[in-house]
């Protein structure tokens, strides 16, 4: 697949996605959300891929939705507003999806203004890392909207229910310092070691057993929903697919014969 806006990019079993609307502080456009579905269930699929990086081009990971968009909504007739609305959040709430429920790592490497669904899209990623020069906002309030990028899901996981009701009510920005301090944020560098870090990050977390990563990240994700037996249920089936892979095979294999070999 050919991409104009965003670029994909594959080194050493880490792909990198990056936003690349630089002009519109690569805010997120029907077209530009169309090639980032295609992009994603590339990574999904290719088992070459063992991690992915989610970054942006110019001075903003993502501003959000596109302004055009908003513009087109109050244009249509009044009869369509809600149904068109309905059909563009299927489409949102699609790459959310696929981007929450990857079967490997993610990290956002967030190097500027991360807003509205810019912000929700780098919480839905395992892991973020982000520079002096990141900032977070949570600002669909003042356009008189709910986060529907996830952020009502994401964020009171990430800092508790009280402050994400007051991140949300209020639009405020979160620079990166308060936002390491909050945990929206989980690792902080150099605004020139962002992208090298963050990859270099990611080939640390794909260096595991992949099938052990996915079913992890899979019930991770569901943990707060269930209770501690459906945990200990879904952690039971998800052990029994491991005991049967090839990457525990090969570990128990060589670390028997290891012992073997000191014995």
């Amino acid at each position: 697949m050919s991409y104009q806006l965003i670029e994909f990019s594959l080194e050493a079993g880490v792909a990198t996605i990056a936003f690349n609307r630089p002009e519109r502080r690569n805010a997120m456009s029907d077209e530009m959300r169309a090639e980032f579905v295609g992009a994603l269930e590339t990574v999904a699929r290719d088992k070459a891929i063992r991690a992915l990086v989610l970054t942006g081009r110019g001075n903003a990971f993502c501003a959000g939705g596109d302004i055009s968009g908003m513009k087109r909504r109050l244009e249509a007739p009044q009869g369509e507003v809600a149904f068109n609305g309905w059909s563009r959040q299927q489409g949102v709430h699609h790459v959310q999806s696929l981007l929450l429920g990857l079967p490997k790592p993610t990290i956002a490497a967030v190097n500027g203004a991360a807003a509205g669904l810019g912000a929700d899209t780098a919480l839905a990623c395992d892991f973020v890392m982000a520079t002096e020069r990141s900032k977070f906002t949570w600002s669909y309030i003042k356009r008189g909207l709910i986060p529907d990028g996830g952020g009502l899901y994401f964020l009171p996981r990430r800092v508790g229910l009280a402050r994400a009701k007051e991140l949300i009510f209020t639009g405020r920005v979160v620079e990166a310092d308060e936002a390491l301090a909050l945990g929206i944020v989980d690792r902080k560098v150099a605004a020139a070691e962002l992208l090298p870090a963050a990859q270099a990050w990611a080939t640390e977390l794909a260096e595991g057993s992949p099938t052990a990563l996915a079913l992890s990240k899979k019930i991770l994700n569901e943990t707060f929903e269930h209770s501690a037996h459906d945990i200990f249920s879904l952690g039971s089936q998800a052990q029994a697919i491991c005991y049967t892979s090839t990457e525990h095979r090969d570990a128990v294999t060589a670390f028997l014969a290891q012992s073997a070999s000191k014995g």
